[in-house]
Parts: C-alpha cells; structure tokens; sequence
C-alpha cells in the first residue's frame, strides 16, 4: 500500500540503545518502503542509518532523578526543539524509543496536536509505578513491547498494547566465529579473558571504570596472565576512556563497533546494569552486574522500584541466576571475588551458561525489527488520531 508513497516518521531515542533500536528500524522500514524518510532525535547509529536528527541525543543520555536535575536545562531545550519538529514537519508517526520521561512529554505535545504516536520499548511499568500504565496510554496510540509478559499490565488498563520481541536477539550476533575474534584481537586463549563493559552512558562511566580497573589491578595479582577488554559504546569519547587508563598500569585493550565479537571472547564479564546484561547473557558469558548511582538517586529507587532484581537476565529468569553488586555492595573486594569465582568454579561456570540458555528460550525466536515495521504500517493504516 505504502510501496510507492513518501511516508516520514518521526524518531526520539534519548540513550545508545534507543539509539540503536530507531536504527534498525529506520534501515528494516527503508528496505520495504524505500521512499520513507525519517527525522529526530538520536546518536551515532541513526546519524548512519540516514534519520536526519535535530537534535544530538549523547548530550542528554542519563539515568537517575539527580543526574536528570543536573541536565534539566538541556533537557528542555531537546525537549522544545523536538516539539517545534513536529509542528513544523508534522510527521506521519512519531516512535518515542524507550527514554520513558521525555518521551512521555513528547508524546503529550505530539497527541495534543493530532499527530499519532507510537512508543517503542514500553517504560518498565512492572519495575516502577503500575499507575503509570494509564497515564501512557492516554498520550499513546500503541504501546510496542519487548518482553511477553509486559502485555498484562497495559490490556489489563484497556491500553493498546502489543508484544513485538526483543531487538537484541536478531541484533547480538558476532560478525566473526570466537577463534576468528581471538586471532583478530590478539587474545590468547589458554589465559582468562575479562570483559569490561562500564556502559554506555557517561555517568555510568565515570563511576563504574574507575572501579573496575582497580579491580583489574587486583585480579592480576591471583591471574598474573589475565587479559581485559572493553567494548567502547558509540556514545562514548576516546578520551573519556583514555582519562582513566592513564592512571592504571593495567593494559587493557579496547574495541570500538565490535561489542558482541568482544564479548564472546570472555570467560568472565563485568557489566553495568541495562541492555548490556542481555546481551551477555544471549552470548551465554557468565558475568557479575556492578552498578552505583548517586546517593539520593540510590535512595529514592529504593523506594520506588519494586522488583526484586536490576539485572534482566535475573528478571526474566524469575530467580537470581546473575551476581547484582549494587551501590555500597560494589566493591573492589566483592567484585573481585565474583570474578574469582566465575573463573575457578566450574561447577557455578557450568550452571550460569545453563540458566542463560533458559533466558534466551524464554525471549523467543526473534523477528522483532520485522514485527515492529509490521506495527508501524498497521498503525499508518489505521485513521489519524483525533486532536484531544
């Protein structure tokens, strides 16, 4: 119906993975409607991927109420400029991924001025508020979720909702076998391989790999041979992380635009919290969760959050599979330790990759970038949203 028509969708994506995400779509809608062309706010891969972006998104890509107060200023300013986009462009879909705050205010703006909007990659409304559930979905026109069990919340509030699969298992995907990757980044096998994966976020790096290579320091001590390896994120500078590795005497090899090729040469990672433990864990590499927030943003999470794990792979699985060092817990010593243990105990190695496999099971066969474009025509077709 679309083949020979010039359709522009709108893309907000506040973080790296968002990023990615609007990326993979734009590029999976391009095949099928190649007249499409798509505007917004984003990073790196949707720069690439030939989304015309207003706004760049690296500025503004942080998590916790303090870190947010910090760049409410930027904020808003992305916030407006968004708004004015849409008025002025008046797209034909506006797909809000993830970055549940913003896109929320984006999607109001968007609704009060009847243009349709679709959110991608629901807000975790079963981690945080229930109530929150109503509220999006008087702003939205569908809610497009990653996680099967994600649709109750919002059919059970009437929101219009539908599970499309997670984008990560069509998108973690080596570009090389392990013995290819090995040999391609000089990596010796027959010595434990340690990934570093401090996040895609610049507060996340800031708190997390400092820490992380102080505990590389200590792991040398009991593995004198052991190698590290880090997969910069897109959203990351060099030199952020040339700031830190200056001050350790620790060699550590990093990778940029690689990070799946990385991270199955591991025996062992240290991850942030996010997308990034999902990844892993489709990779089926035992790894420890380490995350710190600020204090008041640590405390007020405590309050509001209420699932009983951080980490996703422990999320889907129902049980604790994945070690979760949070905040005070997140220590040279614990860490240590957890890696210590993946590394020696074979028997917990053995187990961890087992309960990972169930994790992949569990997020189906994939086909998510296709079922989200299938969502995107359906929601084209339907008529245009009323001005409310």
């Amino acid at each position: 119906m679309f083949a020979n028509s010039s359709l522009k969708i709108c893309f907000s994506a506040g973080e790296s993975s968002g990023d990615n995400h609007a990326a993979n779509v734009y590029l999976e809608l391009k095949k099928q409607f190649p007249n499409t062309t798509a505007i917004g706010m984003g990073g790196t891969k949707m720069s690439q991927a030939g989304i015309s972006l207003c706004y760049d998104s690296s500025q503004i890509g942080v998590i916790g109420v303090i870190e947010v107060l910090k760049h409410y200023v930027e904020i808003r300013r992305a916030l407006h400029k968004m708004q004015q986009l849409l008025l002025n462009e008046r797209p034909d879909l506006l797909i809000c991924v993830d970055y549940k705050e913003f896109n929320y205010q984006l999607a109001k703006f968007a609704k009060k001025n009847g243009i349709k909007v679709l959110f991608y990659v629901g807000p975790q409304v079963w981690a945080w508020r229930k109530s929150r559930v109503k509220k999006y979905g008087a702003v939205i026109d569908m809610m497009a979720v990653i996680f099967p069990f994600e649709t109750i919340y919002y059919e059970a509030e009437n929101v219009p909702v539908r599970y499309v699969g997670h984008p990560s298992i069509d998108k973690v995907i080596p570009r090389f076998s392990k013995a290819e990757a090995l040999k391609k980044f000089a990596l010796n096998s027959d010595a434990p391989i340690i990934g570093l994966v401090a996040g895609s976020r610049v507060n996340e790096i800031k708190r997390l790999l400092p820490i992380m290579l102080r505990v590389a320091k200590q792991l040398k001590i009991d593995f004198p041979n052991c190698q590290f390896i880090l997969p910069q994120a897109d959203s990351i500078s060099d030199s952020l992380i040339e700031r830190y590795l200056q001050k350790t005497d620790v060699k550590v090899l990093v990778i940029k635009e690689q990070p799946y090729d990385v991270m199955q040469c591991c025996d062992a990672i240290m991850t942030c919290s996010g997308t990034a433990t999902l990844e892993i864990a489709l990779l089926g590499i035992p790894m420890v969760i380490c995350y710190r927030l600020n204090f008041l943003t640590y405390l007020l999470g405590k309050m509001l959050v209420k699932t009983r794990f951080i980490g996703l792979p422990n999320i889907i699985f129902g049980e604790k599979i994945i070690n979760e060092l949070i905040q005070h817990e997140a220590t040279i010593e614990n860490m240590v330790n957890e890696i210590h243990r993946l590394l020696t105990n074979s028997e917990a190695n053995q187990n961890i990759r087992a309960d990972l496999e169930i994790v992949r099971k569990k997020l189906g066969t994939g086909g998510g970038i296709k079922n989200m474009v299938a969502l995107i025509i359906e929601q084209l077709t339907l008529k245009t949203t009323s001005m409310v």
